[in-house]
C-alpha cells in the first residue's frame, strides 16, 4: 500500500510503468505463475532507473540499458548517497545481485529441455525485494531536489 501511495501521488504518468509493472508481478506471484512474476519484477526495477534517467535528463542507452548500467548511471549523478566510496560500492552490488540476478538465473531465459519449479518462497523474496529496491530508488529520487 505505501508503495501504491509514493508512485502515485509524487510521480507523473510517465513514471507510472514501473508500478503496473510491480503490480502485474504481484498478480503473478497470486496466481502460481511465478517465472512470470519474477520477469516482471526485473522490469519493475529497470522501468523505475529509466523513468528516474527521463525525469532527470541523464543519459541512458535507451533500447539496450540493463540493470547494471542503469544502477552505475544512478550511482555517477548521485542519487545514491556517498558516504563512503566502499559503502556505495556496496549498495551497488547489492541492487546488482538481488532482482537482476534473480530474474536473469530463474525469471527471464529459456528454460531449454530441463523444466525446473521456481520455488514459491524465492518468489515471494523477489516480490518484496523488489517493492524495497523500487520505494528506496523513487525516495532516493525525490530527495534530489
Amino acid at each position: 500500500q505505501e508503495m501504491i501511495v509514493t508512485f502515485d501521488c509524487q510521480r507523473g504518468a510517465g513514471e507510472r510503468l514501473p508500478l503496473h509493472e510491480f503490480m502485474t508481478a504481484h498478480e503473478h506471484y497470486r496466481y502460481g505463475r511465478y517465472r512470470e512474476a519474477i520477469s516482471n519484477c526485473g522490469n519493475s526495477f529497470e522501468s523505475i532507473m529509466k523513468a528516474i534517467h527521463e525525469k532527470r535528463g541523464w543519459n541512458y542507452e535507451k533500447g539496450k540499458a540493463t540493470a547494471s548500467p542503469l544502477i552505475d548511471s544512478c550511482a555517477e549523478n548521485g542519487l545514491f548517497p556517498s558516504f563512503q566510496k566502499e559503502q556505495l560500492n556496496q549498495l551497488k552490488c547489492l541492487l546488482r545481485c538481488g532482482v537482476p540476478n534473480i530474474r536473469n538465473k530463474v525469471g527471464s531465459h529459456g528454460v531449454g529441455t530441463d523444466v525446473t519449479e521456481v520455488p514459491e518462497h524465492l518468489v515471494s523474496y523477489m516480490i518484496h525485494l523488489t517493492a524495497t529496491n523500487l520505494l528506496f530508488l523513487a525516495n532516493a529520487e525525490k530527495v534530489l531536489d
